[in-house]
């Protein structure tokens, strides 16, 4: 019985292995096409295949993540859909959420739904959908004061704000510097993890000297 017992588990422990490998390559593989896709297509079908790999894993926060936040710059690059583009990003997230809370990463996701939701109209929505980025920074910031990435998204967004309005490179600057400071200890837990976000804030320091 004892020998039985062993056999088994070594048995799952192998095939749980097998399993664990196949998601990696596959996670690793969408993630290098997704870095370097061009196209509105060519990122829409990533979307649904990050999609696809998180309803196969079941557990797994990191493919609805990705489909997510791909969904949330669709809906800010193309001229038509951006609402249904960004409420689809908005089940996608929720489907991350369950199942993997108080995340910072997916608070930063959250928060790039809700601008691309503004920008459908910012005359009208800034002040519920800015407020509700500016919310979802903040929990992002709380969750993990580590990650670099809600100081990303808030220097990006004030680069991009009038100066009349409280934005402009006086204030994103001062972000974006944070934001570097962070990224210089900042490791992803894996390969397959959020490390987007230098590039920008390099790029905001640069344009704001």
């Amino acid at each position: 019985m004892k020998k039985m017992i062993l056999s088994l588990l070594l048995i799952s422990s192998i095939t749980l292995n097998a399993q664990n490998e196949k998601y990696t390559q596959i996670m690793g593989s969408t993630l290098k096409a997704f870095d370097e896709a061009k196209t509105s297509a060519e990122l829409t079908a990533l979307a649904a295949k990050f999609e696809r790999i998180g309803d196969a894993e079941k557990t797994e926060w990191l493919p609805y993540y990705y489909a997510a936040m791909i969904k949330a710059r669709l809906s800010m690059m193309e001229a038509a859909n951006k609402d249904q583009t960004a409420d689809e990003a908005t089940v996608i997230i929720g489907k991350a959420e369950a199942l993997s809370s108080n995340n910072s990463e997916i608070y930063c996701v959250k928060s790039m739904i809700a601008t691309a939701k503004m920008l459908v109209d910012p005359m009208n929505r800034w002040q519920q959908y800015g407020a509700e980025s500016a919310k979802n920074l903040a929990a992002a910031k709380a969750a993990d004061t580590t990650n670099p990435r809600p100081y990303v998204l808030e220097a990006n967004a004030l680069k991009n704000t009038p100066e009349n309005f409280g934005g402009g490179c006086k204030t994103a600057k001062p972000i974006a510097e944070k934001a570097i400071a962070l990224f210089t200890n900042s490791q992803p837990v894996n390969s397959l993890y959020p490390d987007w976000g230098k590039e920008m804030v390099e790029s905001i320091i640069k344009d704001c000297k």
